[in-house]
Order: C-alpha cells, then structure tokens, then sequence
C-alpha cells in the first residue's frame, strides 16, 4: 500500500490501533497481517481478547483526532511503514516503527545517511572531531543522523547542517534537550526532524533505546565518536550490527573512560576509522554485506506476518486447552518464541496468536531480544 491508496478512514485507523492499550510495533504488524486493514483489526478486537479478564476498548476516537490537530499544528506529518516517502533503510528492519511524524525535507532519509552518536559529556577534541567529521560527510553528499542529545551528537547536527536528521524520544512538539530548542527547531527548518512517540509526549528513560533503533536504521552505516562502556551509544552500535549495517569507531586514549566505549567496540569487530575519509570510503563501497564483524546474533524467534493472512481464523487460533498450555509454559522469566514453540508442540501460527491474545490483554511483555514473558498470572 502506498500513499496514495491510503483512505483517510484506514489512515486514522492505523494511528488509532498503534495507540491502543498493550499493542506495540509487533502485535500491530500481526494485526495488520491478520485482517488486511487497520479498520478491520479494530473491529475484531474485542473478539481476540475475548479471553482476557477485562473488556478490551480502543485508543478513544476523539483522542486520536486530538492528536492528530497536534501533528498539523506543529506543521509536522505522519509516515506509514508502507508509504513511498517512508525512510527506505529504516523500512528494511525488522523493528521499524509502523509509523512516524516528521518535520522538514523527507528526501534527506531517501539519500545516504550515516549515523554519528557518542558521549554527552565529550571530551572538547572528540567534540571538534564531530563537527569536522559531519561537515566533510554532508559535503560529500551523507546525510548526518544523530539524536539531538548534548555533546557529540550537537556537534554532528551542527556540522552537517543542513543535511541533517534529528531523531527525538518525545513527540514531534517537544524539545529535548531545552538547551536545543533552537538547534532542533533549526534541523526542523532546514534538515529533517523525526518522532515516534505521539505529539505532547514527554521523554522518558524506556523512549531513547526506541529512539537509539530508528537512529541506526536509517542509515548504511553508525559511527561512534566517542562513549563510555555502558552508554546509549553502544546500544545504537549494537541495534546498527543487529541490522546488517556498518558499525565504525574513533579509538581513543585508554586512559580516558570517556573512549573506553569505542576502543571495545573496535576490539569487538568495529572498523577503525581516525579520518571522514574512511568513512566516506567504508560507505560508498558498502553493499549489504559490511566490512565490520562486529554482530549480534540473529534472532531466531523472527517470523513472517504474513503466514497469519495465509490461515483462516480457526486454524491460526489455539483451541482452549492448546492456549492454556502455552500460557502455562510462560513465566517471569523470558523465553524464545521459537522455544516456546518447540516446548508446546503447537503450530508456529497458533503460539503467536496465543502471544498477541495475552498482550493485548496486558498479560505479556516482549524484550528487546525476541523473548517474551508472562505479566501476570491466573
């Protein structure tokens, strides 16, 4: 589907089933997949959370037209997974957010993109380094990605100005950092400016790894300046290597705690990169197959939406006594869709049904890795 097929009335209905209760990007992708349209998920809601304790209601109407006042009046628009205009790169991930409100020059994300993220309290060389970095990188035709955070990722958005993109972990209105309100208010202007959460949302510590996953899905390739061990950054480096993209790094001191990040990283499989020219070299060479080893290994619990369009509705739903067995088998502790799957003996189709029955019911929690566990019990 693209844009121009997209009615108004399934437009609505897509924002309207991302913002109902316990329905995240994966519940919403099986939907979607289920019933061909977010109109008729809606309505068989209620149906599929039959089991649950409580009746399940959709995101109220009046709230999403709410919300919808907000994005054009914040001058910004909302992008669809399945949209031309959608950030190809991104679209190509298996964690994609379904849909996004944007600020400023869409074409940006169509072009090449490399990310650039580091520290928030970088040293004033790593600083420098940045800005240099990003400003050769834009001349060169590179589209520079970063997160608007303080430090190293002012610096990119600086230098690359205008061919830059912000990414943000609060709504399309919000500014965050106060410190860069103009700074993002500029990239609004003159680059891009990109939001998954809904206008009027405030950041909060569950929003930046979000923010960090759309950060390296844009682009072919992350460049981490300068981080610490454990920062955000490394998890941008980790969801980029994730994603099959190039994952680069400045070495610094080790005597420096603030490269400490960046040195393991290299250690780990990361490209060594002290020039923009090697990045400019490593990018324009790339072609799916990345010259860093750094990786993560596959999920093996990934499967296709779309084999749950490919059964009628008592074939991919689990008789009581089968649901009940898989339920049984979750805990507080995460388990792999795929062992859930090899422990139940049931059809693949039939667990992640049982799956999105229980999180649509507020019974369920899915990690970053793939596993998932149970909320709650009976």
């Amino acid at each position: 589907m693209t844009e121009s097929t997209l009615s108004q009335t399934e437009a609505f209905a897509r924002i309207r089933l991302l913002r109902s209760p316990n329905i995240g990007p994966v519940s919403y992708r099986q939907l979607l997949a289920r019933f061909g349209n977010a109109v008729a998920a809606i309505e068989a809601l209620p149906e599929l959370t039959g089991r649950g304790k409580k009746a399940y209601r959709p995101a109220p109407k009046d709230k999403i037209e709410r919300e919808i006042e907000e994005v054009i009046s914040a001058g910004a628009r909302y992008l669809f997974h399945d949209q031309d205009h959608y950030p190809p790169l991104l679209a190509e991930i298996d964690s994609s957010p379904p849909i996004i409100t944007c600020r400023g020059d869409q074409a940006l994300a169509s072009q090449p993109c490399v990310a650039m993220v580091g520290a928030r309290n970088a040293s004033g060389a790593a600083t420098k380094m940045a800005r240099e970095f990003s400003q050769c990188l834009s001349q060169a035709g590179f589209t520079v990605v970063s997160g608007l955070a303080r430090g190293i990722d002012g610096a990119a958005h600086e230098g690359a100005m205008p061919r830059t993109i912000g990414v943000i972990a609060s709504g399309i209105d919000i500014a965050y950092p106060p410190q860069h309100t103009k700074l993002q208010e500029q990239i609004a202007t003159e680059g891009l400016l990109i939001a998954e959460q809904p206008p009027g949302t405030e950041p909060r510590g569950r929003h930046f790894p979000s923010r960090n996953r759309i950060i390296a899905g844009l682009a072919s390739g992350t460049v981490v300046v300068e981080a610490a061990p454990r920062s955000g950054s490394l998890i941008t480096a980790r969801l980029a290597g994730e994603a099959g993209r190039e994952v680069m790094a400045i070495p610094g001191s080790p005597l420096d705690p603030r490269s400490a990040g960046c040195n393991q990283l290299i250690r780990d499989g990361a490209v060594l990169v002290s020039t923009p020219e090697d990045v400019i070299e490593i990018l324009e060479t790339f072609t799916g197959a990345p010259r860093s080893t750094y990786r993560v290994a596959e999920d093996p619990t990934q499967f296709d939406y779309a084999e749950l369009s490919k059964l009628e509705w008592g074939e991919a739903r689990a008789s009581g006594d089968e649901a009940g067995a898989i339920a049984r088998l979750l805990t507080k502790a995460p388990i792999g869709v795929d062992e859930l799957i090899r422990q139940s003996g049931a059809q693949a189709a039939a667990v992640h049904m049982v799956l999105l029955e229980l999180e649509l019911s507020g019974e369920l929690e899915r990690h970053s890795d793939g596993g998932v566990s149970r909320l709650q019990s009976d």
